[in-house]
């Protein structure tokens, strides 16, 4: 079933959605990086406990997994561009 999806749809489209998806991707890591600066700046002036380390925590993995998606991406396209010029 899968499979007849992706044969049906062009490689034009895979390279627009490819696209739209590396735009939010970006918004996303911008989105976290203004986060974990925020719950720095907030949660170390103010003792909360445990809760510092879990809002931290939770931007640093938001991070991380988004910067692996942009990461598998770049190196994917630049395969693909490596196998076609040669």
């Amino acid at each position: 079933m899968a499979d007849n999806i992706a044969q049906r749809i062009s490689k034009k489209t895979w390279y627009r959605w490819s696209f739209y998806i590396n735009i939010i991707l970006f918004f996303i890591i911008a989105l976290f990086i203004y986060l974990l600066v925020v719950d720095r700046l907030t949660y170390s002036a103010v003792n909360y406990g445990s809760y510092n380390w879990l809002a931290i925590a939770r931007d640093l993995v938001f991070l991380s997994i988004s910067l692996a998606l942009v990461f598998f991406q770049f190196f994917r396209n630049l395969l693909i561009i490596m196998r076609r010029s040669l």
